[in-house]
């Protein structure tokens, strides 16, 4: 879905409206689904679940709707038709995989709004459940998470990987998953110019924890960082300033973070609201 058109437009600013003028984006994935007992040492990290684990990636979901998110992204980040070949995977299977990624988090916001109606689900801050509007982003992660080599925080593909061959690569995912039903397409983490012309508008940004990660060693290199309302704060602050209205976290953050950005933008809200 494209921003830059006039349906777009008027379709998240109905949204935005909804939810009060800002909208929270959910955390990061496959930390939580490692915290909940997955495996993702493999070349389809959390894409893994989807075959592994699919009742995980809905309760990470179904976490992040409890936390407040408005917008919740698919466990699709690293599942590309070639990705799922390359581990035997017929090419139907794949497909079927990556629409099996967007059913599973627009069954985790059924479940979600059934369990508000019926009244049992998890109680807010207010004492009360709170019911917010819900999107589901299809995520498109780069050319270099699929790779699997720290690719995707460089941009360094390589000279043999021209524009058409990042069009080849994207072309017949992006049509799966946007005739999936999913309402947006999340164009994440993508540093590579050439390949950021073949996406076109990005409808997804938001920022890790704020650690370092290092692609030789595939691990997290822990920073001074800052806690969840902290973190919160200062991007709230710092996106609201630039015009933003989409808030959220990626690699690292949690629910948790994500509560916090939910409280923290109702707090500024019921502040302007006093004024």
């Amino acid at each position: 879905m494209d921003l830059g058109s006039e349906k777009t437009s008027s379709f998240m600013s109905d949204f935005l409206e909804k939810c009060g003028g800002c909208a929270v984006l959910d955390g990061g994935f496959a930390t939580e689904l490692e915290r909940h007992g997955a495996d993702l040492n493999d070349p389809l990290w959390s894409a893994k679940c989807l075959v592994s684990s699919p009742h995980l990636v809905r309760r990470v979901h179904l976490d992040y709707l409890d936390a407040g998110a408005n917008i919740i992204i698919t466990a699709s980040y690293q599942a590309t038709i070639q990705g799922f070949e390359a581990k035997g995977f017929s090419k139907e299977e794949a497909k079927a995989l990556l629409r099996k990624s967007v059913e599973i988090a627009i069954e985790a916001r059924e479940i979600y709004y059934d369990k508000c109606t019926k009244g049992s689900w998890d109680f807010v801050d207010t004492g009360k459940p709170s019911r917010h509007p819900v999107l589901v982003a299809a995520s498109v992660g780069s050319y270099g998470a699929y790779l699997a080599d720290g690719s995707e925080y460089s941009g360094n593909y390589g000279d043999a990987v021209t524009l058409e061959t990042l069009k080849n690569f994207h072309r017949e995912r992006v049509q799966i998953l946007a005739n999936s039903g999913a309402d947006l397409i999340a164009f994440e983490t993508t540093p590579n110019k050439l390949e950021a012309k073949v996406t076109s508008k990005p409808i997804v940004i938001y920022p890790n924890s704020g650690e370092t990660y290092d692609g030789q060693s595939k691990q997290w290199i822990p920073s001074s960082g800052r806690v969840d309302e902290e973190f919160a704060e200062i991007v709230i602050e710092k996106w609201r300033e630039a015009g933003a209205s989409l808030f959220g976290g990626c690699c690292r953050t949690t629910p948790n973070t994500i509560r916090a950005i939910s409280k923290a933008l109702s707090n500024k809200s019921s502040a302007v609201n006093d004024a």
